[in-house]
């Protein structure tokens, strides 16, 4: 009997379906990753429902009061608020509040458990052992999450916009929502992006420093708070102003006020001396006009587009020092 010898092939079988870091990455951090999917899809769902029915609810209410979208001098219709308008308004008010509380989620979540707790863990030192460097460990950090940062808010920017864009004789009639208020300014335009992308290098750079989850967490947000305070306070100041004036009273407000205040027969700027509509007082004190400095509606975009370059700017300088901490902390293994 001549034997057969049966040969088994020890050949490892290649593994299917997607490898390497940025997979595993997306599966170590896949419930924040469906988070923020939910987040996106709330805050979208909020606008586009404002967009149809809330809006026409509100409008419905409206007139259903007896007044239009030209009503003057009724103040039941220049407030041109009810039940189906509150509605209306906080479902915008959460649209443009996710994007407003995404930078500060993504700066904790990322000093979190991005990098303090794998850094508190030892998993990122174990990873450093094996195929990846630091540095490319640092770099698939921020470009995963950055990527799906950047998505995420620029599809509720869109839609924000598009609410924003057909609701003005709503908020007109309403006398809410101005251009230049806070929320409504950054959810408009490309600020929304630029902080959730400045609040994920804070939150990398906070865990490299603290190393561990809790500590990192808090470094993080107090350190971002600090610096959207700071930002926020020059906006006004990012573009020239234009000035009004009037010989007997205060110009009207036309948009994002900067300053206001008296002048005197020479020209001079002085604090208002609270006597307006009395001749003696104002002779008194030389004040022939009133002026106040603002932003009107067409300073939006290069309001906007400085302050991004300013947070884009930060924001690289801050992944920066990120990258060089890691690099002087890890030696030649970086």
């Amino acid at each position: 009997m001549t034997a057969v010898t049966l040969e088994t092939s020890t050949a490892a079988t290649p593994a299917r379906g997607p490898r390497g870091l940025l997979w595993a990455m997306l599966r170590l951090h896949r419930s924040a990753l469906w988070f923020w999917v939910m987040l996106v899809a709330v805050g979208a769902g909020a606008l586009l429902w404002a967009y149809g029915p809330g809006a026409d609810a509100a409008w419905t209410e409206y007139h259903r009061a007896g007044c239009d979208a030209t009503a003057t001098g009724d103040l039941a219709c220049d407030m041109g608020r009810g039940a189906a308008y509150n509605r209306y308004d906080a479902a915008i008010s959460l649209g443009s509040g996710v994007l407003a509380l995404a930078p500060f989620l993504t700066a904790a979540w990322a000093g979190a458990a991005l990098i303090g707790r794998e850094l508190e863990s030892g998993t990122a030192q174990l990873a450093w052992t094996q195929s990846v460097s630091p540095v490319r460990w640092l770099a698939a950090k921020l470009a995963v999450p950055a990527t799906l940062l950047v998505s995420g808010t620029l599809v509720l920017t869109l839609v924000h916009r598009m609410v924003f864009s057909a609701d003005g004789a709503l908020r007109l009639a309403a006398g809410s929502r101005a251009w230049y208020q806070g929320a409504a300014f950054e959810a408009n335009g490309t600020l929304a992006t630029a902080y959730a992308l400045l609040g994920l290098a804070v939150g990398v750079l906070a865990g490299l420093l603290q190393r561990r989850a809790l500590a990192a967490l808090g470094t993080a947000v107090v350190g971002f708070v600090i610096l959207t305070s700071a930002l926020g306070a020059l906006r006004p100041y990012l573009w020239p102003v234009e000035t009004l004036t009037d010989k007997d009273v205060y110009p009207e407000y036309i948009g994002m006020v900067v300053g206001d205040g008296a002048l005197t027969s020479t020209g001079a700027r002085v604090p208002d001396p609270i006597c307006v509509g009395d001749a003696k007082c104002l002779a008194e004190h030389d004040i022939v006009g009133f002026y106040r400095d603002y932003h009107p509606a067409s300073h939006f975009w290069p309001l906007q587009l400085v302050e991004t370059g300013i947070v884009l700017a930060v924001a690289a300088l801050v992944a920066l020092i990120a990258f060089r901490l890691l690099k002087r902390r890890t030696g030649a293994a970086a």
